[in-house]
């Protein structure tokens, strides 16, 4: 099923520490991809459905300079084809010497509507892309130059992102911290528990900065305090 606009409301408004608590309860260990960091951290919270590219190594005989004029190559397509509302999730194989797009390419996919994108390797005119109103993740910036070690090969299939599975339409949320990747088929349960669990660690926080002991509250391991949350969430409306 589509994202609703509800589920994508709640993910909006809880974190990916959060959200990584909540898919390792459930077994998922492995959902936050690694060493990639936002180009802006001051961006709202980056939540869409994952629309995927997938680059090789590159073989010079097959992927010289001049392949960027084919209408249909892979690169430029995916970025004409991703969905407004989706994410594009690049996997770059975690090498970031050749830029996955630069700042005309992240543009495009900015004005077309679509909510982010992210790139194990990295992202040339980085400077530019941060200052852009989309939301992008990166490893590193890359070199201008080498930029045909990558061949861009397949789009929306399977891919490997920071050592995540992505799969086409998996729900991808990124913050100032990182992005995770929560399957698609329990999308909508994650994001009602981590609005739960994000109740909660503000009430916790809020007794914590009142200068109260973590122990009987973080867990709510006494009555009382299932008891005082339980009136913090009716005064709060939450």
């Amino acid at each position: 099923m589509p994202l609703s606009a509800t589920t994508r409301n709640q993910l909006k408004a809880v974190s990916t520490a959060t959200l990584c608590t909540a898919l390792f309860k459930r077994g998922l260990r492995n959902q936050f991809i690694q060493d990639v960091r936002p180009l802006n951290p001051g961006l709202p919270t980056m939540v869409g459905e994952a629309f995927t590219l997938r680059y090789i190594p590159a073989r010079e005989d097959l992927n010289p300079i001049s392949v960027f004029q084919d209408r249909a190559h892979p690169q430029r397509k995916a970025v004409e084809d991703c969905p407004v509302g989706a994410v594009m999730v690049i996997d770059s194989r975690k090498d970031a010497r050749a830029a996955s797009a630069g700042s005309i390419l992240v543009s495009r996919l900015m004005v077309r509507g679509v909510a982010g994108v992210v790139t194990d390797g990295g992202f040339r005119d980085s400077p530019e892309i941060a200052r852009l109103s989309i939301p992008a993740y990166h490893h590193r910036a890359s070199a201008p130059t080498n930029l045909t070690l990558h061949q861009a090969l397949d789009i929306n299939v399977p891919i490997g992102c920071g050592d995540v599975a992505v799969w086409p339409g998996d729900v991808v949320v990124g913050d100032g911290e990182g992005v995770v990747v929560i399957p698609a088929g329990i999308a909508e349960e994650i994001a009602r528990e981590a609005v739960e669990m994000t109740a909660f660690e503000d009430f916790v926080t809020e007794k914590v900065l009142e200068g109260r002991s973590i122990l009987g509250l973080y867990p709510a391991t006494e009555q009382r305090t299932r008891d005082e949350f339980a009136e913090w969430r009716k005064v709060r409306a939450r």
